[in-house]
């Protein structure tokens, strides 16, 4: 697959790197030379000088012999007019990254219209995630898979004092749930039944929905948590936006605060149900005027990482029960953990999730990002072409770093183990660790068999030099 990405920002370069580890044959364009010289160091990538909105530049570039164009320049305008022009030039497929809510509303006529196929906006997907987390009343984060039926949950060991200093094999009351990787400081880690838990381990356990609530609720895990009513945002930027809106539509109170006047006069009038306060959010005096202490929720929305992480901090110490921050750099991933924060999201990383998941294809249904792409999260239907059909999971040969962690078979959901059998149909929930690339390889080769050997044949082709 031949794949052009328009922008080497933050998030350009974060699809360049994944894709090139994927053996997608990537070509990136930008027009900064410094930022180009900076991916020719560092990725196997074609990187150019040139500017995407330039219709000779893309026909030079032959963009018809393309798969997919995706643009993800920081300027909504372009991305669009981009797309439009590269699918007039040829290429088969594009993405555009569009934040501003007035074009989101319009996403149709974009669609239909301009040629994107698919719209990626980071700022909404974040906002989501948000949401998600407040309106569950755990403190930890999770994610659902196979149309509901499954979740898995991070956890850490010292949430649950009576697994500290056992083995997985000495687990009782586990049946439906499997641990499918450990982070063991800043390291994912596949576990067997011999691995011993200690009291720093975050667990990564996936089972059926009901059994994890059951899981929660024996463990006392949701104790204390009230429901959310009471939000405050600090920063009423896109993010804000939207996550006070999707607030406002659960009935939630939302306090946002706003250091642009005029930002605030915008929050004001499309959401007039909302407490709009202009101030400085790093300003616990004001925010004590606010009520902070008396809010269920504080999430950090800013353009500034040291600031959402300093005040979320700041508020637990106010007693607030809920805390969020948004991060972009990845050198903060490991931070979190030594901080009293309850959820950290980066959206670089959502944005990367759902590009990669339409990328891949139909068979793909979701993909979840894992501590900085050590691990990822996939959901895949599997069809009658797959070479797993009807096949036994321990005769798949899969290597250490590949598990199929779930199976939703005839809508009911299987913990599976190596007698399982995977059938035409069933949606299987895989967990994979991206450091196993050598025994991945190994294991789809053309002469194996196996599910993942047929999504390297849909998804990889060779790799193109970068230029030095």
């Amino acid at each position: 697959m031949k794949i052009m990405i328009i922008g080497a920002g933050k998030l350009g370069y974060r699809l360049a790197e994944t894709m090139m580890n994927e053996q997608i044959d990537v070509t990136l364009v930008d027009t900064n030379p410094k930022t180009v010289e900076r991916v020719q160091d560092h990725l196997d990538v074609l990187a150019i000088l040139g500017n995407g909105l330039d219709m000779e530049t893309l026909r030079e570039l032959s963009i018809q012999t393309y798969d997919m164009l995706i643009a993800v320049t920081g300027i909504d305008e372009a991305n669009t007019i981009i797309c439009s022009i590269a699918k007039k030039l040829g290429v088969k497929r594009t993405i555009a990254r569009i934040r501003n809510p007035e074009y989101i509303r319009q996403k149709e006529y974009l669609t239909e219209d301009m040629g994107i196929d698919h719209i990626v906006n980071p700022d909404l997907a974040t906002a989501h995630e948000m949401l998600r987390f407040l309106m569950k009343g755990y403190h930890f984060h999770t994610g659902d898979y196979a149309k509901g039926k499954v979740t898995m949950m991070d956890i850490k060991v010292n949430q649950l004092p009576d697994l500290v200093g056992k083995k997985i094999m000495e687990l009782v009351n586990f049946e439906g749930l499997l641990i499918t990787a450990i982070k063991r400081e800043g390291v994912i880690l596949i576990p067997d039944g011999s691995t011993t838990l200690k009291t720093d381990d975050l667990l990564y356990i996936i089972g059926k929905t009901h059994r994890l609530n059951e899981f929660v609720k024996r463990f006392k895990l949701c104790l204390d948590v009230r429901p959310v009513k009471d939000v405050m945002i600090f920063g009423g930027g896109n993010i804000g936006f939207y996550l006070g809106s999707q607030l406002l539509h659960n009935n939630v109170n939302v306090v946002i605060v706003e250091q642009d006047r005029d930002r605030c006069f915008y929050l004001s009038n499309k959401l007039p149900e909302a407490v709009v306060i202009h101030g400085d959010g790093t300003d616990l005096q004001l925010l004590e005027e606010e009520s902070l202490a008396q809010m269920d929720a504080f999430v950090g929305a800013t353009g500034y990482d040291e600031q959402n992480l300093l005040m979320a901090i700041m508020a637990k110490q106010e007693g607030v029960d809920k805390t969020i921050a948004k991060i972009s750099r990845s050198s903060y991933v490991n931070l979190i953990d030594k901080l009293n924060i309850d959820f950290s999201l980066n959206p670089i990383d959502i944005t990367v999730s759902e590009v990669l998941k339409y990328v891949r294809g139909g068979l793909i249904v979701s993909v979840t990002m894992l501590l900085e792409r050590q691990a990822e999260v996939v959901e895949v239907i599997v069809n009658d072409n797959l070479d797993c059909v009807n096949e036994k999971i321990k005769d798949l040969r899969l290597p250490k770093g590949i598990i199929i962690g779930a199976i939703l078979h005839n809508h009911q959901v299987i913990i599976p183990n190596g007698e399982t059998v995977i059938h035409s149909g069933d949606r299987l929930v895989i967990f994979s660790l991206n450091s196993s690339v050598e025994a991945l390889q190994q294991f789809i080769r053309p002469n194996d068999g196996g599910l993942l050997r047929e999504l390297w044949n849909r998804t990889k082709g060779p790799r193109k030099t970068a230029v030095s």
